[in-house]
């Protein structure tokens, strides 16, 4: 069976340095890092101190607040640096590859997959962080059983990746992987999918096919379940990426953790936008190695695409669920009267006062300037061009910012995540912090509902 959403309000933004359908090996990497922040609402509890040897998947930290939910390692190696921030807030865990032994689990056979043995596999390999749950995008409960599971192949954001040509040679242990997530899940899974070119995502079994065309945030989960299935009070629904799909495929597979993760390295800095394939927590330069940037100018690192990603250093390490690393121009020049309309303004906008609505789709050059500063947030109607739920973005920020939970929770806060306003930071002429507004709203949520 098969559903089509079509989103009509969003933005499509054409930037310069797509990435080419080309697949390459990265770099040998000396370290590897697991960042508790990857995992938004986990508290950690260090299990390993620096200096001690660990296994390709043993455990590195574990969730205060379920023992159960464990971090573990993507690499052997020995934990050569805990970094921590103020008040001993631990930041990243580094673990410098070494060869070592890999802990292997006992999978039950196919033929008899059940909820019970698969969460155990699940939650003892370290596989369970790669499944998400909506409300608010926090790592999954597994003593709950959600409503549905999705799976979403297509992405709109700037940039991103095409599932279609990074999973062609994983195609048997994505089917393996989503016959896995059914048997936690009463209904199949979701699979939502490019209603123009849905290649072999099309022939997947045991999946309620759903057909996505429309701009960014298309692509985002919770639009799509928003248009699909919405979240009622009380209802869970839980999210696994793609290529994490296969990782739990291949676990069943051979009994290993499997830590695969394939880069997208794209933007304009990247002399050789492509594919790359490394492992979970990879330093950047394992990639950028490859792909190479334009080192005469000072850029921007980001984890992610541009809207919603997170700035890192050049010799830092890769987030833990993301594909994709963008590498544009920083923004450290400013424009004589740069508030003219049609004066040396190419830069892409949804205004018509910009010259961007001209080139199309040729690509558009951007760095990280904000073209203006912090402005009264007024309304403008602004946010609801680019915002296609059926909810007022603008009120819900501003009860986020009031913290007031009854109006955040009639507005809607229950069905969406800080991503999906990376695209009104982007519209919005007040500048203001959108996500992280409603990452503080979901944080308040969480403590005190």
């Amino acid at each position: 069976m098969s559903v089509d959403i079509r989103i009509r309000r969003g933005a499509k933004i054409y930037l310069k340095g797509e990435s080419e359908k080309i697949l390459s090996e990265a770099s040998p990497s000396k370290t590897f890092a697991l960042k508790p922040n990857n995992f938004f609402g986990i508290v950690p509890r260090l299990m390993v101190k620096e200096g001690d040897k660990v296994a390709k998947g043993a455990a590195v930290f574990h969730s205060k607040k379920d023992t159960r939910i464990l971090f573990t390692s993507p690499v052997s190696g020995i934990v050569k640096e805990v970094i921590r921030g103020a008040k001993r807030k631990i930041l990243k865990i580094v673990i410098e590859q070494q060869e070592g032994d890999i802990i292997t689990h006992k999978v039950p056979p196919s033929n008899s997959f059940d909820r019970e043995s698969i969460t155990e596999v699940l939650l003892k390999s370290g596989a369970w962080p790669f499944i998400k749950q909506r409300p608010y995008g926090i790592t999954a409960d597994p003593d709950l059983i959600p409503k549905a599971i999705y799976v979403s192949t297509y992405a709109s954001a700037p940039l991103d990746v095409d599932f279609q040509f990074l999973l062609k040679n994983n195609k048997e242990d994505f089917q393996s992987g989503i016959d896995i997530l059914n048997a936690l899940v009463e209904n199949p899974v979701v699979l939502s999918i490019d209603a123009a070119f849905s290649g072999f995502f099309e022939k997947i079994k045991g999946v309620e096919l759903l057909r996505i065309k429309g701009p960014h945030p298309a692509g985002n989960v919770s639009v799509q379940i928003h248009k699909h299935m919405p979240i009622n009070m009380g209802e869970k629904v839980w999210e696994v990426r793609p290529e994490d799909v296969v990782n739990i495929g291949k676990l069943f597979a051979d009994g290993e953790y499997s830590a695969q993760r394939t880069i997208v390295v794209a933007g304009e800095s990247v002399l050789n936008p492509q594919y790359i394939k490394t492992k979970i927590g990879a330093l950047l330069t394992a990639v950028t190695d490859i792909a190479g940037f334009d080192k005469s100018q000072q850029n921007r690192f980001i984890n992610g695409d541009v809207l919603t990603g997170k700035e890192e250093a050049s010799d830092g390490h890769l987030d833990f669920h993301n594909n994709l690393l963008t590498i544009i121009p920083e923004g450290n020049h400013y424009r004589m009267f740069g508030w003219l309309p049609f004066i040396d303004n190419k830069i892409p906008s949804l205004s018509k006062t910009s010259l961007s609505w001209f080139f199309g789709k040729k690509g558009f050059s951007v760095d990280t300037n904000m073209n203006g500063e912090k402005r009264a947030f007024v309304v403008t109607g602004e946010m609801e061009k680019v915002f296609p739920m059926d909810i007022y973005p603008m009120q819900l920020l501003k009860a986020c910012m009031a913290g007031d939970i009854e109006k955040m929770e009639a507005l809607g806060i229950y069905e969406v995540i800080p991503e999906d306003f990376g695209l009104i930071d982007y519209a919005n002429t007040s500048k203001i912090e959108a996500q992280e507004i409603i990452r503080e709203g979901i944080e308040l949520m969480i403590k005190e509902v």
